[in-house]
């Protein structure tokens, strides 16, 4: 399935690393999720994806069916179930992830100051911008320097 570049694009984070046994439960819900998703009874193109055992994403092509509030209350709620379920956070802005090495980890906003303060987390260390609104921007403003995301806003003091 083909997707235009301005699709929509939802990110959300847990608050840990899922197992590789939980990421494909959760695949699956996202897949059931997504061939059923509609707005106003109009089928929407959409699909769902977790990235890096931690990062579930919603996508919908809005050039076949627009997404409206109903339709994306339906996703919120949905995310939320997968919360429930799963015993994680998907809702924690202040929980920011980052690159070390080739892991993916994540910290609340003070753990993350601190590792700043040490040195251990730099303008060069990728962070996720997970504010990205469509599919062009998931694919070049998602993964960004540190200093090049919104997260820089947040510990200018520091850097």
């Amino acid at each position: 399935m083909q997707f235009s570049k301005n699709s929509r694009v939802w990110v959300y984070q847990s608050d840990r690393k899922l197992t590789d046994d939980v990421a494909t439960q959760i695949q699956q819900h996202l897949n059931s999720f997504t061939t059923q998703w509609t707005a106003h009874n109009n089928q929407l193109q959409a699909k769902g994806e977790v990235r890096y055992n931690r990062f579930l994403i919603l996508i919908v092509d809005e050039t076949q069916a627009g997404a409206s509030g109903c339709s994306i209350d339906k996703s919120v709620r949905f995310m939320q179930d997968i919360e429930r379920e799963f015993n994680i956070n998907l809702f924690d802005r202040f929980n920011l992830a980052y690159k070390e090495a080739d892991e993916v980890l994540s910290l609340p906003r003070h753990g993350f100051e601190d590792l700043l303060k040490q040195g251990a987390i730099n303008t060069d260390t990728i962070v996720y911008n997970n504010l990205v609104q469509n599919l062009t921007e998931l694919e070049t403003k998602w993964e960004v320097p540190f200093k090049n995301s919104w997260h820089i806003q947040l510990f200018r003091d520091l850097v």
